[in-house]
C-alpha cells in the first residue's frame, strides 16, 4: 500500500510528491502526459515561490524581477519587491527543474489518468490500487474534483487568459500589467530573447483582437515574432470541499479565483507542503484550515481588485490612484509576493 498518490504532474504536483518523499513517504505521481508539459500562464514567480523552491533543491533559470509595474498608456506606477527578486521563468523550465529534482529523489512517475477512487475508511483505492491518501493537484479543471463531485458552481463573469512569446530582448526587469478598458495584458521577461505576453479578459475573443485595445503596447510589439498562443479559462473555479476524507486537493484543483495577481504558484507550492504535513499527522481535516489560511489574503486581494475593475470607472483611474498613493500599491503587492 502506497502512503500517498499524487494526482497531476504539474509544478504543484511535483513539489507535494518531492515533499512526501524528504517525509519518509512511499509516493507515487499519476499524471497521463509524458514529458515537459506547457501551460497557458503568466511565468512570473513571486520571491515567496523561488524561497519555497530553493528548499525543495529546485534551482531555475530565468529573468530576475525587480516588482510589478502597473501602466495604463499615459502613466506608470512601481511597486518593488523587499522580499528580494522574483523571477520570470518559462513554464517549461520550471517543470523540467521539478522533474528532474524528482528523478533523483527515486519518486515513480506513472503516465495514466485517475479514473476511480473508491474510500473504504482505513485506505483509498486508486483505480484499484490500495493508499492511505490521495492528493489531487490535477489543475484548473481538476478531473478528480469533477470525479468525486467537489465541483461548486461559480456565479457572475467569467475570465479566461491567453499567452504567447515575443522573441525579443526583455525592456524592463518589472512585470508590467497593461490595463486597457476591457482586458489586462502582463508582459514578463523570462529570458534574455523572450518576453512572454499573457493578456486576460472577461471577452472570448482572439488574441490578436483584444491585443488592439492596448495601443502603445501593440505598437511596441507590432513587428515581433511571436509565438503559438495558449489559452486557459473560465479562471473561476470553485471546490465544495477542500477535504473529502482521505482526498485533498491542492493548488489550482482546490479552486481558483483570477491570475490578476500572478502568485498561484507560490500559494500552490505553500499548499503542497501544508497537505503533506497534514498526511504525515494522519490528520487531513486539518488541511482545511490551513489552506483557507493561507488562501485568505489572496483572494481577498485579488476578488477585490476583480470585483473593483469590473467598472470602467475604476480601471480609468487605477494606475493614477497606485502612482498618487505608491506605498498603498507597494503594500498589497508586498503582501502577495511574500513567503506564505
Amino acid at each position: 500500500m502506497h502512503d500517498l498518490v499524487v494526482a497531476g504532474g504539474g509544478p504543484v504536483g511535483l513539489a507535494a510528491a518531492l515533499h512526501a518523499r524528504r517525509a519518509g513517504l512511499d509516493v507515487v505521481v499519476v499524471e497521463p502526459r509524458a514529458g515537459v508539459v506547457d501551460k497557458a500562464c503568466g511565468e512570473g514567480l513571486m520571491p515567496g515561490a523561488l524561497a519555497r523552491l530553493a528548499d525543495l533543491g529546485v534551482e531555475v533559470e530565468g529573468i530576475d524581477l525587480a516588482g510589478i509595474r502597473y501602466r495604463d498608456g499615459q502613466r506608470s506606477a512601481d511597486a518593488r519587491f523587499r522580499a528580494g527578486p522574483g523571477r520570470g521563468v518559462r513554464r517549461t523550465t520550471l517543470h523540467a527543474g521539478l522533474s528532474r529534482r524528482l528523478a533523483e529523489s527515486g519518486v515513480e512517475v506513472r503516465h495514466e489518468a485517475v479514473r476511480s477512487v473508491v474510500d473504504h475508511g482505513s485506505h483509498l483505492l486508486v483505480d484499484g490500487r490500495a493508499t492511505r491518501y490521495l492528493l489531487a493537484a490535477d489543475g484548473l479543471h481538476s478531473p478528480v474534483r469533477r470525479l468525486l463531485g467537489l465541483d461548486a458552481p461559480v456565479r457572475g463573469a467569467r475570465r479566461y487568459g491567453q499567452r504567447c512569446h515575443l522573441r525579443v530582448a526583455p525592456w524592463s526587469d518589472f512585470v508590467e500589467v497593461h490595463w486597457a478598458p476591457h482586458a489586462e495584458a502582463y508582459v514578463t521577461p523570462v529570458a534574455p530573447d523572450l518576453v512572454g505576453l499573457a493578456v486576460l479578459s472577461g471577452r472570448r475573443e482572439p488574441y490578436a483582437a483584444l491585443l488592439e485595445g492596448f495601443t502603445g503596447l501593440r505598437e511596441r510589439v507590432a513587428d515581433v515574432e511571436r509565438t503559438r498562443v495558449m489559452g486557459a479559462g473560465p479562471l473561476r473555479q470553485q471546490a465544495r470541499h477542500r477535504v473529502a476524507g482521505r482526498v485533498l486537493l491542492v493548488g489550482d484543483a482546490a479552486g481558483y479565483v483570477d491570475a490578476l495577481t500572478g502568485e498561484g504558484i507560490a500559494l500552490g507550492l505553500a499548499e503542497a507542503a501544508a497537505a503533506v504535513a497534514a498526511v504525515v499527522a494522519d490528520a487531513p481535516e486539518g488541511y482545511d484550515a490551513t489552506s483557507r489560511r493561507l488562501r485568505r489574503r489572496h483572494e481577498l486581494l485579488t476578488l477585490g481588485l476583480v470585483t473593483a475593475t469590473r467598472h470602467q470607472a475604476v480601471r480609468r483611474r487605477l494606475v493614477a490612484a497606485a502612482d498618487r498613493v505608491p506605498w498603498v500599491f507597494g503594500a498589497a503587492v508586498n503582501q502577495l509576493a511574500r513567503p506564505a
